[in-house]
């Protein structure tokens, strides 16, 4: 919109303002000459705010990606994939790429096709670290913005890769998600997500160094609360194990990195989990789930006890008065109950081949590579092999949180790695029944194979 001559005020929210557009921010912008204000993944479920900003003259453009709801609000106009008169082919888009969708559309109509690929890299960022399902046109857009970031063009970009000590040639979907994903969401979840912006905006080399070195900072802080808010979520959590759904809430929760947890807590329960930060007048509340428990439908159910809400089916987030938890807790349960009855909530891997190990080689890697890029809805294919041998282990991580081992079947000896296993690594010489993926370590400069263990056993055969 810059390059096309808009005058432009940029406002991301602050954490603590809750979801979606406020009326008081519409107001602060209106006074700041913004006649035209253009949402990017958010809006679809902001009515009020909506209806009293066109009624003052304020035009509202949405896109957006979340589930609408029965009455959509009166925008000039709505881009989201969802809408339920939208023909569009493909309605996984994550917001940036209904935010990119848009702005192609714009300058099509102007005659400027040749700007549209300049953004794939911010698009396969977004579409990355959203977990959006890795397929149909996500799929495209992310292989397109992964050779970009092969060749980082934007200097802050550049800084933060290297900071992170990446080789921008080795970029995929997995460093995307678990190193520059944390380092750019760090900046919101601490303080204000303003320094990423900067970051991915700014054409100053020394200025791309100096907040690459800060997220860095910030992303260490992120760590540290996301484990003291987990330690004290697991704890609550696991009292009440026997239900089919788990809310945990306390004042000392951050809102910034209650998502986060509550996404762990899914992993380690496979049930549906809400983490809220309650005051003495209202609570926030992040939302993660499982497939077969739609958690912004939920949330539509207790729309009356809620002031304001969204997401989607397997992420959403709240706000509500503090008097109304306890009766929104218990209309969840009572619908967690009914939704998941019979359900097996055990973990579930599914897998692709059984394959001995020592026959897993440069054949078996090219082809699962093809079927990159990796992520929700296209996962690294899972292979089961028995009866390897460990000879080496030990435990690995800054808490021995991981297992590291070497494992041999024949005359191969594969390195391993077993990421969050609490338990103690096997004895040399156990043979074991292994489920895993192939993944490229890459580590000091230098890259290799390896197996990532997604379970284990002892060999049964």
């Amino acid at each position: 919109l810059e390059a096309l001559g808009a005058e432009l005020i940029p406002y991301i929210p602050h954490r603590q303002e809750g979801h979606g557009l406020q009326m008081t921010v519409l107001e602060r912008l209106y006074q700041q000459g913004a006649t035209l204000v253009i949402t990017a993944d958010s809006g679809t479920t902001c009515y009020p705010e909506v209806a009293k900003a066109q009624k003052r003259g304020q035009d509202i453009i949405i896109t957006d990606h979340h589930s609408c709801t029965d009455v959509l609000p009166p925008a000039v106009a709505m881009v989201n994939p969802k809408h339920p008169n939208s023909a569009y082919p493909f309605p996984d888009l994550a917001g940036v790429g209904v935010a990119h969708k848009f702005m192609e559309a714009l300058l099509h109509s102007l005659g400027k096709e040749e700007r549209v690929s300049l953004s794939f890299d911010l698009v396969t960022l977004g579409t990355v670290t959203d977990v959006a399902p890795m397929r149909g046109e996500n799929r495209y857009l992310v292989k397109q913005g992964l050779k970009m970031l092969h060749h980082p063009s934007r200097p802050g970009l550049a800084e933060l890769i290297g900071q992170a000590r990446l080789d921008p040639a080795n970029i995929d979907t997995e460093t995307i998600a678990w190193v520059l994903g944390p380092r750019l969401n760090a900046a919101g979840r601490v303080e204000h997500a303003s320094l990423s912006y900067q970051l991915l905006v700014t054409e100053d080399k020394v200025e791309g160094q100096r907040i690459a070195v800060e997220l860095e900072k910030r992303n260490l802080e992120r760590q540290r609360l996301t484990e003291q808010a987990l330690s004290k979520a697991r704890d609550m959590a696991e009292a009440q194990k026997e239900n089919r759904l788990l809310l945990v809430a306390s004042p000392e929760f951050s809102v910034g990195v209650a998502g986060l947890v509550a996404g762990k807590l899914v992993e380690e329960f496979r049930r549906p989990a809400i983490v809220v930060r309650y005051g003495p007048d209202s609570c926030r509340g992040s939302c993660r789930s499982i497939p077969e428990f739609d958690m912004v439908g939920a949330l539509a159910d207790c729309s009356n006890l809620l002031l304001r809400y969204g997401g989607h089916p397997m992420a959403a987030g709240f706000n509500l008065p503090t008097q109304n938890l306890e009766a929104f807790n218990q209309r969840l349960q009572d619908k967690a109950q009914r939704d998941l009855d019979g359900v097996d909530l055990r973990p579930l891997l599914n897998i692709d081949a059984e394959l001995p190990l020592e026959q897993v080689g440069g054949t078996t890697i090219s082809l699962c590579q093809r079927l990159a890029p990796f992520g929700l809805g296209n996962p690294a294919p899972t292979l089961l092999s028995q009866g390897v041998e460990v000879i080496k282990a030990q435990q690995a991580g800054n808490n021995g949180e991981h297992i590291r081992l070497k494992l041999k079947a024949g005359h191969m000896v594969w390195p391993a790695i077993a990421f969050r296993r609490n338990e103690a690594a096997p004895p040399i010489g156990t043979p074991l029944d292994i489920v895993y993926n192939l993944r490229v370590n890459h580590w000091g400069g230098e890259s290799h194979m390896e197996l990532n263990i997604l379970d284990l056993q002892p060999a049964t055969g």
